[in-house]
């Protein structure tokens, strides 16, 4: 009997597609209220997910799907952290 091991999966605040864990970026609020991209995915905190593609992205900003997630307001500075984030994890690949 072979044991698989398992994979995390997680969804995205966009297109709401699941996908494992380590093909989404997580966005994530501090107990200190503090929003950050989270590239470890080990950050404490309220955690939400998006694909690492634009569309999903911008998506998530238009129709404030991680202000939701997060129960705070993502303003312009921390998005263009991410989306800076989000070009850096996508050359990575």
């Amino acid at each position: 009997m072979s044991a698989r091991k398992h994979i995390p999966q997680r969804s995205c605040v966009a297109c709401r597609q699941v996908r494992p864990k380590s093909e989404l970026l997580r966005v994530v609020r501090t107990p200190e209220g503090a929003i950050r991209a989270d590239d470890t995915g080990k950050l404490a905190g309220r955690g939400a997910y998006v694909c690492r593609h634009e569309q999903c992205l911008e998506q998530a900003f238009k129709e404030k799907r991680l202000t939701r997630s997060l129960g705070t307001p993502v303003d312009g500075e921390v998005a263009t952290e991410i989306r800076q984030r989000l070009g850096r994890c996508r050359s990575a690949e």
